[in-house]
Parts: C-alpha cells; structure tokens; sequence
C-alpha cells in the first residue's frame, strides 16, 4: 500500500477544521457585537446637534445643512448685538441659564477626554460647539455688572409653532444689573466661560485670557449684587425657574475660576462660604442645570489629595462626604430611601419631566470620579457596602447603553442613533419642512395647523438630540405634542459627549488588554 498521500489527506483535514473553526469564530463574534454600541459614532452623532440648535448668521462650515440663518435682529430693540448663542430646546428662546450650563459642561468633557476627542477627530467641533456659545456670552456681557440673560418670550414662542428662519415672535431681551441681580445665572456664566479658557489656553491663549477676564467679572458682580434671576426678571419664572436658589452658582463659578487661575483667592472663596452657600449642608440625588451642589463638592472633593491643599482638608473631607452621598445615591448604596429610583431595566428615574438630562450628567460625574479613584488607587465607600472604579464606570455604561438602545422599548433616545429612534421629536425646525427646501413663509399658527399635529415622522433628523425618555415604567410614546418623552434640550446631549469619549477609550483599553492575551496564549 503507497503511504505518500497521507500527508495530503492530514492538510486537508486540517484546512477544513481551520475553515470551521473560523466559521465558529465569526458567528460568535457577530452575536457580541449585535450586542455593542458604536460610542465613536453616537459621539460624532452628539456633536451634530449643538449645530441644529444654533441661532445666528451660520458659517460656511455648517454640517446640518436643513438649518439656515435666524435670529438677525436680536438685540437690536435694546441697542446691542444679541445675535448668536443656542435655542435651548424645541423652541426658539435664548435663556441664559441652561445656555451656559450647556458650555460648561461641553468645556468640562473636553477638559478631561480631549485627547481622545482629538483621537476621534471630534476635538474641532467640540470647541467649535464651546464657542458658539462663549461668542455669544462675550456680547451679552456688555459691562461688568450688566449681562443680557434672555432674548425672546416664552409665552409669544410657545404660541407659535414655526422654523426659526421665520419667527414673527418678540425678540425682546432681558437683563440682569446691579438693581435687577441674577446671582445664579452671572454665577453659571462665570463658570462656563472660565471652563472654556481651561480648553483654549494653548490653543487661542488671547481668546482664552478674553474668557477668564469676563468669567473673573461677572463672578465679582454676581457675588456683590446678589439676587434671583428669576425674582429680577419674572418672565423666566414659567420656564427656568432657578428652584436652587444662587448660592450653588457662586460656589460652582468659584470652583472653575480656580481651576483656571490657580489663584488662592477663589480656593479660599470655595472653602469660607462653604457653610453660607451650602456647600455642605446638601445632600443631593441630582445635578442638572438648575443645581449645581453635586458637581462643587465633586470638584472640591477631588482637590482633597493634592498636597498644597492640606490646611483645607478638613472643609474638603466634608465636601467629599457629599460628594460621596450623591454617588452612592445614583449607585442604589444609601440608606434611609436616599438612593435614586430606577425603572425596571434599570434606568435612573429622578422624575417625570425630561429624566433623561439626570441620568446623562449622573453618568458624567461617575466617569469623571472613577478615573479619579483610579488614579488614585481608592475606592468609594457607601453604608451599603465599596464599590471599585470599575464598578462605577461599569454603571455609567449601563446608562449610556440603555439610552443607545438596551431597553424595553429597544429603541435609542439619541435621535439619528440605531435602527429605530424617535422621529416625531417636538422641535420646531425640524417638525417643518427644511427652509432649504420649502422657503415660502410659514407664519405663526399655519406651522401648528399644517405640520405640528402630522403623523408622519419630522421631515428634518434632529441627529444627536437625546430626547426627555421613558417613563418610570420603561414606557415611551413617540408623539410630537408628548413633549414630557420627546423633547430634547441641549443640556441633556452635553455631558453625554464626555461619556461616549471615555466609553471610546475602554473599549480601545479592551482591544489592547485582548491582544496582550492572544500573543500571551500563542506564546504558551
């Protein structure tokens, strides 16, 4: 019998398992990433958002091609140039407040992930997002003690259902001076534009030293002349109402100006009136544009193990002992019924109304306080037992992940994000057919009469909006006048972009740690 074919037949069959085992191997593979998200791709798909929400003469480079210029004359009934700045939400007034919350929390993520923004080339539209708003905060402050707060009325805008290129609405604007005070919103002011001198010192160091010089301004009237913005200027009362009183801007705005100064003085400030703005005495379950207590004491807190900061250690520790209730809270680790709601998947449920800007900027503060444990090699202690960094970060995916499509509903609440995601959003612009395309007048009442009660989805994606969400029980009606689930404002998509780029830098730290342990096998 001839033997010389037999190692043939042995290649053969080894070939045809190779040829299985690789069949084996890419059906297991397919199967984990129907279950991944694109984080690269919701990140991109964020920053596209801030450019629909624009008011303003647009650039050249404007991506979201459905939008054209609005909002020419503000300002000009009270003889300044307001034109400029974001709507906030699905309707077309300029407010202050959540405008400036906004920057500051898109000034923050670039702070901590703009390497990875750069890595993703996403770090240009991050600051191009950043100073649309700062250009326009830098005309709204047009002295030191007078910072121009509002520009258009909620009441008239909420009567009109048109696109912004053909608002017939009051474009009267609003202040706030020494007689008429807004601590809150000079206080959050302040901070974004102090934040965004922290991202644009190397990159424009003369705009930045601009930004810090106004941020140091409207920080010193806003501490002198204290007073509610909302008790000065009535007409914001129905729409952003500052529930939180000012003394949790004063502290926030102190807390980013010596983060851009390194000056003591504000160190000092953040510490002395630490018991007088409550600082201390607040034990918070949210963050959001209206209360700022969780993201001080974070901040604070974070200042504790840095050498030159001893002789406020003791201050300090107290804020990390808030800060540490705010986390274990969101972490379900509190006791006394403190602990945050969740759905039955597991959504944070804070309340009725958008819940979704809470569980975006919980998700935040997780991420950036777990990579300051890491660093620092400890762990968060609750009364219901530690959890690791890893943990924590671990949850902030979750989050992230329901809001991209691990839910019930099985859909994403980042609009443009997914196979299926909300199409009725409630946002003027884009319920109306594209000024671009359809430029004939569309008047204040005829946009309610023929496009607000359509069925049909939005002829314009509002790509990167994360919509208000579900109810407490994972329930969502995807319909244009449920503005409680489908609006979306530009505070809530904000803090998300930070997320996706830290979630960009785990899976890549997977991908490595991988490859470590495939060369390590084949080795063996």
């Amino acid at each position: 019998m001839d033997h010389r074919h037999k190692p043939c037949h042995f290649l053969l069959l080894l070939l045809l398992l190779i040829t299985v085992f690789s069949a084996v191997l890419a059906d297991v593979s397919s199967e984990t990433d129907v279950g991944r998200f694109d984080y690269g791709e919701a990140l991109s798909k964020s920053l596209l958002y801030f450019e629909a929400q624009r008011s303003g003469r647009l650039p050249y480079n404007q991506r979201v091609t459905w939008r054209d210029h609005s909002g020419l004359t503000d300002g000009l009934e009270q003889g300044v140039d307001l034109v400029g700045g974001y709507h906030d939400a699905g309707d077309h007034v300029k407010f202050g407040l959540p405008m400036a919350f906004t920057v500051t929390m898109l000034s923050w993520s670039v702070i901590e992930y703009g390497d990875t923004l750069a890595s993703t080339g996403e770090l240009s539209h991050a600051l191009e997002a950043i100073k649309w708003g700062t250009d326009y905060f830098i005309k709204a402050h047009t002295s030191p003690n007078v910072l121009w707060a509002e520009v258009g009325d909620g009441d008239t805008d909420h009567y009109c259902w048109q696109r912004p290129e053909d608002m017939t609405t009051s474009r009267r604007a609003f202040k706030i001076d020494e007689n008429n005070p807004g601590s809150d919103i000079a206080g959050e002011t302040a901070a974004a534009m102090a934040a965004a001198s922290i991202v644009f010192r190397s990159t424009n160091p003369h705009y930045s030293h601009l930004l810090l010089h106004h941020a140091q301004q409207l920080f010193g009237f806003g501490d002198k002349y204290r007073g509610k913005y909302d008790e000065s200027l009535k007409v914001v009362k129905s729409y952003y109402a500052s529930v939180s009183g000012y003394m949790d801007e004063l502290l926030w705005g102190a807390t980013w100006l010596y983060r851009a100064t390194d000056n003591e003085h504000y160190m000092s400030y953040v510490v002395d009136m630490a018991h007088q703005l409550g600082g201390l005495s607040w034990a918070m379950s949210e963050f959001s544009w209206d209360v700022k207590y969780a993201g001080v004491q974070l901040l604070a807190s974070m200042l504790l193990k840095e050498e030159k900061h001893k002789q406020h250690s003791k201050v300090l520790q107290q804020y990390k002992s808030k800060a540490d209730h705010y986390l274990c809270s969101i972490l379900n680790k509190n006791i006394n019924g403190t602990n945050v709601q969740r759905t039955p998947a597991g959504l944070l449920y804070v309340r009725q109304w958008n819940n979704m800007q809470y569980v975006s900027t919980a998700s935040f503060l997780l991420t950036v306080y777990s990579d300051h444990l890491r660093k620092s090699n400890t762990d968060l202690e609750c009364h219901e037992g530690t959890v690791t960094p890893d943990e924590m970060l671990g949850f902030a995916k979750s989050q992230i992940d329901y809001i991209l499509g691990s839910n019930p509903m099985e859909t994403s609440y980042l609009v443009g994000y997914g196979p299926k995601y909300p199409t009725r959003v409630h946002h003027r612009g884009a319920s109306i057919a594209s000024f671009k395309e359809h430029k004939g007048f569309i008047g204040c009442t005829q946009g309610y009469d023929n496009w607000y009660g359509r069925s049909e989805p939005n002829p314009s994606v509002l790509v990167g909006a994360l919509v208000g969400g579900p109810d407490e029980q994972d329930e969502f009606d995807d319909r244009r006048d449920n503005y409680v689930q489908t609006e979306a404002c530009t505070y809530n998509t904000a803090p998300l972009v930070g997320v996706f780029a830290r979630l960009i830098e785990l899976e890549e730290q997977k991908l490595e740690e991988e490859d470590v342990s495939l060369v390590a096998t084949y080795k063996r």
